[in-house]
């Protein structure tokens, strides 16, 4: 486990306008990147042991995590085709 936090800046890290930028012209995308944010702290939390969770629980905060991130990369996607 690599007990490193997953920041949206560091996993595009060529896309910090294009994020900003949707952060505040897309509620949705605001939506999903405030809750990649919570999933990902608590999941940064479980990690290093500040806050414990059973094995399960850390793989279903892996795979929201992963869910989230991957709506977000459509979303820089669709916003950088137009």
């Amino acid at each position: 486990m690599s007990h490193v936090p997953h920041e949206l800046s560091e996993e595009f890290p060529n896309e910090a306008d294009r994020l900003h930028e949707l952060r505040q012209s897309d509620s949705r995308a605001a939506r999903l990147m405030d809750e990649y944010h919570e999933v990902n702290r608590a999941l940064h939390r479980a990690e290093s042991n500040v806050e414990p969770v059973a094995e399960a629980e850390e793989q279903r905060l892996r795979r929201v995590r992963m869910s989230l991130k991957d709506e977000i990369a459509r979303l820089l996607r669709e916003a950088n085709a137009v």
